[in-house]
């Protein structure tokens, strides 16, 4: 399965979500909910995944976790938050950088259309 493809049932799993739940809770009730969704869909996610720095061929376990990792190719950093910023932003591509992934998910819930929260990152590697 593509990232491409994976991402379009993870857009899909959001805006389920978003419908039955609607903006205002924690992320970490949407983190849950996108965790199960992903998993009814038969794909294979790990939830708050430790994500070391490398840095002089040194592995510094530093606190990383990424939110939701989906088929080892796509991370999701769910927010609930009044505004996606640029800290944000990077935090995924942080992720991406470190985890070799090539797509991210920057997935706001606490927004009133989900298509307004929902930002794809790309890692050109």
């Amino acid at each position: 399965m593509t990232e491409n493809e994976i991402s379009k049932i993870i857009v899909d799993c959001a805006l389920k979500i978003h419908k039955e739940l609607g903006p205002g809770l924690l992320e970490s009730a949407y983190e849950e909910c996108l965790y199960y969704e992903l998993q009814q869909r038969g794909l294979s996610v790990v939830k708050q995944k430790p994500l070391p720095l490398i840095y002089n061929e040194v592995k510094l376990e530093i606190g990383y976790r990424v939110d939701l990792l989906v088929e080892n190719k796509v991370i999701i950093e769910v927010k609930s938050v009044e505004a996606l910023n640029d800290i944000h932003l990077a935090q995924i591509l942080t992720y991406l950088k470190l985890s070799n992934c090539k797509l991210g998910m920057l997935i706001n819930f606490n927004v009133t259309l989900i298509k307004n929260g929902i930002r794809r990152v790309v890692n050109k590697l």
